[in-house]
């Protein structure tokens, strides 16, 4: 094969990721019909070349390909990004998504640190862009993170097909338990209960402060009430937040201690 025309060239014009394979390699008959699969769903935004090295040695050995398969994402002429070994399919969509090249999640990260800076635009950007690009699970997350306190429903709607294994399953997931916390009603009168309530009403009102210090009362009234609601929302507040969130950093201590 010309590889300089049928890889470095075309990848000036959309990303080419090359699967090296040999006909003896058992891990690369494994791994090429998946690829192949995925690479035909996704033709649009990049091309697939299988590359033998038994009959390319030169390009293998140009590229150092040590064992197979090996899978190398180029563009405009270079390595971006790599893989060894046979992945599933759910790990190669993850590899794809994080390094494909795309000028829509260069803006998706722009508007995310703009929300950081509590820009007020950026939200209606974020949102406009789920809507253009309801593919990019990292933007539906992103809103979903956004609006979890104030739209619940919407919320979850966002992230409910993440499945496990994709790279943000578990931000997902404490996600859902916010979701939880908001749609949650008492029915009894207990203090915890009253505390709980108090707490949606403060997220609503996007007073987290306020939130978090009613969720760490609830916890040291009961941490297992309700399955342990208490203690499964202050944990995916802190998590959802990150640890360099200044709320985590002034009130995670205090939480954990309530804990235990």
């Amino acid at each position: 094969m010309d590889f300089q025309k049928e890889v470095i060239d075309k990848s000036f014009d959309k990303p080419v990721v090359v699967d090296f394979w040999a006909p003896w390699c058992g891990p690369c008959r494994v791994l090429g019909p998946t690829i192949e699969q995925i690479a035909e769903e996704q033709k649009e935004s990049w091309t697939l070349v299988k590359l033998n090295t038994e009959e390319e040695q030169q390009v293998a050995t140009e590229y150092q390909i040590r064992s197979i398969p090996n899978v190398k994402m180029f563009h405009k002429g270079e390595v971006i990004a790599e893989f060894a070994g046979s992945l599933p399919r759910t790990s190669i969509l993850n590899w794809l998504e994080e390094h494909l090249p795309n000028e829509t999640k260069a803006s998706l990260e722009e508007i995310l640190q703009r929300l950081q800076q509590e820009d007020p635009l950026a939200l209606k950007e974020l949102q406009s862009l789920v809507v253009d690009y309801p593919e990019i699970k990292e933007a539906r997350l992103a809103l979903a993170q956004q609006v979890v306190f104030t739209d619940p429903v919407q919320a979850l709607q966002l992230i409910q097909d993440f499945a496990e294994g994709y790279k943000f399953y578990d931000e997902a997931n404490y996600l859902k338990e916010l979701v939880n916390f908001m749609q949650f009603v008492p029915t009894d009168d207990s203090e915890v209960g009253k505390k709980i309530v108090a707490a949606q009403l403060a997220a609503e009102q996007k007073d987290l402060e306020s939130t978090i210090q009613l969720i760490i009362d609830a916890v040291s009234l009961n941490k297992d009430y309700n399955g342990a609601l208490p203690r499964k929302t202050g944990v995916a507040i802190f998590r959802t937040l990150g640890t360099t969130h200044q709320l985590t950093k002034s009130y995670r201590w205090k939480f954990d201690m309530m804990l235990y």
